[in-house]
């Protein structure tokens, strides 16, 4: 998986319209998407400009847990 950002929000709105059915992403409101390599070919015949930032370190890739479990009583 890598790191990929968008030049402006029209171009993440295109790429957001494009990969669903066909890729795996994850995308955050700061403009940054976490896809896989093989999508990049793709959103580049698209037409959907983006920068390749470098493969995503592990946090991106794992959901953070935001409450612990709960505890038998």
């Amino acid at each position: 998986m890598v790191l990929i950002r968008f030049p402006n929000p029209d171009e993440k709105l295109k790429a957001l319209g494009f990969l669903p059915g066909r890729f795996a992403f994850k995308s955050w409101t700061t403009g940054e998407m976490l896809v896989p390599e093989a999508a990049l070919p793709f959103l580049a015949v698209e037409g959907i400009t983006f920068t390749v930032e470098g493969p995503a370190a592990y946090e991106r890739h794992v959901p953070a847990v935001r409450n612990p479990p709960a505890t038998a009583v």
